[in-house]
This record gives C-alpha cells, structure tokens and sequence, in this order.
C-alpha cells in the first residue's frame, strides 16, 4: 500500500517580506521542522513555498492536485489575507486539514515583543476559516503547539479520514459478470457512480479472460495449490475443484493486478463453462481482502470500493451480510457463500469443497472459518435519493462462540449490537441500510465522520 501523501500549505504575507524581510529564514526553517514532523510519522509531504498571493496559492493547489496528494495541510508561519487564499481552497476538491499552531509554547506576560512575527498566525487561521465556511468549503481544523501537543497526530485522524476519501473517489474496481438482475439496493448505474462519487468500474471482457487463462502455466497451479495447503487446514475436496480452484484464483489476481485494481466483485450466476472461469473464485476473493484489496458479492461494485477504501484505514476489514437473526439471544449471524478476509478468522481457515447448483461450472474449494470475537464496527454505504449517500456506522460486538457453533463448512460469525437486535434491525432499515456491509475492526468513529464529511455524504450511528 502507497504512502499517504499531503500537500504542505504554509501561508504567509507579501507585507512582511517588504517590510521585514530578515524574518523569512526563521519562518521557512519552521515550516521545514513541520514538514519533517509529518515525515517522520511516515508521511510523504509534498511542501510549497510560503504562499502570498492569490496566484501562488493557485500554483500552489494546482501542483498539489497534480501530485494526487490525499489532503492538503495549512499552516499559517503568521497572519495571512484570507482572499488570497480562500478561492484556490474552496474550488479544490482536496480536503483541506488546519494545522493552528505557533512556534513558540509560551507567550506570556514578560514575552518581548520580537516574538509576535513568529507567533500571531492564529487570526489569520480565523479569518481563513470564515471564508472557508461562507464559501460552502468543508474543513478539519486541530489547534495546539506542535511540539508540546498532540495537535499533529490528532491531524493524523484527519488525514486518515482523506486518505479513505481519496481512495473512494479513486477506486478502480473490477466486475466479472452482471450485477445480480433484481438486486435493487445497490443497483446504481455505472456513469452515475463515476459523477457522484469518481469510482471507475471495470468490466473483465471475453478476449482478456482468454489471454489470463492461456497465461496461467501448470506450475503455476502446482505452487497455487501447495500455497494452500501450507496456509490453511485442508478439509473435504477433490483434487479437481483443488485445480479448477487454483487456476480460477490466478486468473483473478492476475487481472487485478494487470489492470491495477482496488476492488472487485463477482456475480456467482455469470461463472458458466461458457464463460470461462472453471468455478466461482471465492478462495481468491477471501485471499485479496487479506491483502487489502476490497471485494463483495453479486455485481455489488458500490460496497468492493467501500470495503477497499475502508481498509486503508483498518485493516482488518471483510465484506458480509446479516443473514439471520437469534431474537432469543439477541445476536445476529453474519455470513456470505464463501469469502472472508481470512486474517479475521478465530481459527486457521478449512479448506472444503462447496457444492455449486447454481450454474454448470464445477465445485469450488473455498475457506470456512469463524470471525474472532471483538470489538468491531458494521459500515454500509446506502444509496438515498437524488444521488445522495449516507455511510451508516454501528459500534458491535463479535461474539465469542468458544466453539460452540455447528456450522463448521461455512463462512460464519455473529454480533451483539448496543441494543435490542429489534431496535438495531429497525433503525438500520429506516435509515436505508443495504443488505451488503462491512466489518470493520478497531475502527474509529472519528475517522468515519470526517471520511462522510469528505465525501459529502451523510453520516448516522446506530448505538444506544
């Protein structure tokens, strides 16, 4: 995964540099110590020269847009005019991130007068905040010194939430097959996930399938196989769903990675033999979500983005649904036909073969395993009207089932949320939830409302 890249805004006044230009090398060594701070927290800083003047923060937004930073970072080294600014900020798509900060710690009752260059940068963050806001441009804003403080890592929640936007807005995602026929929830067209959110969807064709399969050697499948065996524990299945299995997973992955995709997602009814992939690849679509990659089921390529996005925060992230509910023990069993990001599991994954009645193409092997208990968040984008989107968020509790469970051959799991499973079920259908979701571990409230916030999208949690 690419480092998280940001623009580095330090703002400043023409003024000064006529009338105090000896005060310069200490303001650009302390914009260079800022920059060096983000460094270190493994941040690549793409850094301006003290901006003045309308045309240099122009310049300045246009080289940070051109770079694909994640987010741009302000720092005010004193007080800056805001309409020299406020225009290049508010027509950027960037998400912009507030650094208030000074040099100095303190400035109390015996501070010389010399100090005050170095250290009034704070109304002009007031007066920039102001345009920003009566120009409809949203803004995260962390105040505090930058070395006595945690003010630059609480930046860091921000950025995260940026970078999640930034990956939404980027997501290359890829679809085998037609979107299941009849699913309406997540049933948006392709042009209208482009213009409102700036997703790509990427179609695997029939003459690209034939140049995947004829690429895939004997050996390959050889060293697929005992891959594994060597990861995970083998249970029931022929060496033929085995083989079809492996060849089927490397032609995915080949044609993620050749295509340079972020997500995908299968309609298990279009896997046919004469299709060509020899059986519903859902060991690979489990493999890919451990590895970062997004994924969810049946042609659903609104939620493969989310949950690829999702996981360039957290990790430990897998796409499932809420299959049924146990009223009498207020949990909900979560499941899907067969993918799991295999890391989330309690056990070391079974490999078992899965009767496939649906189509004519062969048995798939795939892992069953249970998700680890935890705490966890349920993250679901839902569609609302007129183009509009609320990312619904809600605190659970992966249950532990010490073992307990039957259901042995089956991708499975289940969650308490913070209230009765009968008012959690009817909040999230109120609010539109679809039937695809995300789980998301060790997530952060925070980071989820910047990231709606970023995408202009609404945000609502269901919790008690």
């Amino acid at each position: 995964m690419s480092k998280m890249k940001i623009g580095l805004l330090p703002l400043w006044l023409k003024l000064y540099d006529d009338s105090f230009a000896d005060t310069r090398p200490q303001v650009d060594a302390f914009a260079a110590t800022i920059n060096t701070e983000y460094e270190k927290r493994g941040i690549e800083v793409i850094m301006a020269s003290p901006c003045r003047l309308k045309a240099e923060f122009a310049g300045a937004v246009k080289d940070f847009e051109e770079a694909q930073v994640d987010a741009i970072v302000t720092l005010h080294l004193a007080y800056s005019p805001s309409l020299e600014s406020a225009e290049a900020l508010a027509q950027t798509a960037l998400p912009i991130v507030i650094l208030d900060t000074t040099q100095d710690f303190e400035f109390g009752f015996e501070q010389t007068s010399d100090a005050i260059m170095y250290n009034h940068g704070i109304h002009g963050v007031q007066d920039m905040c102001n345009l920003l806001i009566r120009n409809g441009k949203n803004f995260m804003i962390e105040a505090g010194h930058w070395q006595e403080s945690d003010v630059i890592d609480r930046t860091l929640t921000h950025l995260k939430a940026c970078r999640m936007s930034s990956a939404m807005r980027k997501a290359q995602v890829g679809i085998i097959g037609k979107p299941f026929a009849g699913m309406g929830d997540f049933a948006i067209a392709f042009d209208v996930l482009k213009k409102t959110i700036g997703m790509d969807v990427i179609s695997l064709d029939s003459e690209k399938l034939k140049t995947l399969l004829a690429d895939v050697s004997d050996e390959a499948i050889d060293a697929e196989i005992q891959s594994n065996i060597e990861s995970f524990v083998s249970g029931e299945y022929s060496e033929q769903a085995m083989r079809d299995t492996a060849l089927s997973s490397l032609v995915v992955r080949n044609w993620l990675n050749s295509e340079k995709l972020d997500a995908f997602t299968v309609n298990f009814l279009n896997i046919t033999k004469a299709f060509g992939i020899p059986v519903m690849p859902f060991l690979e679509a489990s493999k890919a979500m451990t590895e970062g990659k997004g994924y969810a089921g049946e042609g659903d390529v609104l939620t493969a983005a989310l949950v690829a996005t999702l996981a360039t925060a957290f990790p430990e992230t897998t796409f499932s649904e809420m299959f049924c509910p146990d009223w009498k023990g207020n949990k909900i069993f979560l499941s899907h036909m067969g993918e799991i990001n295999t890391d989330l599991c309690a056990k070391k994954p079974i490999l078992c073969e899965r009767p496939f009645p649906y189509t004519d193409a062969g048995n798939p092997v795939f892992v069953a395993g249970c998700l680890k208990p935890g705490a966890a968040y349920l993250i679901n984008i839902a569609p609302g009207p007129n183009e509009t989107y609320t990312l619904i968020v809600a605190p659970i509790e992966v249950c532990d089932t010490q073992g307990k469970e039957e259901l042995k051959d089956s991708i499975r799991g289940w969650f308490e949320p913070t209230m009765p499973i009968a008012d959690f079920l009817t909040a999230y259908s109120k609010l539109g939830g679809t039937h695809h979701l995300a789980i998301s571990y060790n997530a952060d409230e925070n980071i989820l409302k910047d990231f709606a916030k970023n995408m202009n999208w609404s945000f609502k949690i269901i919790k008690q």
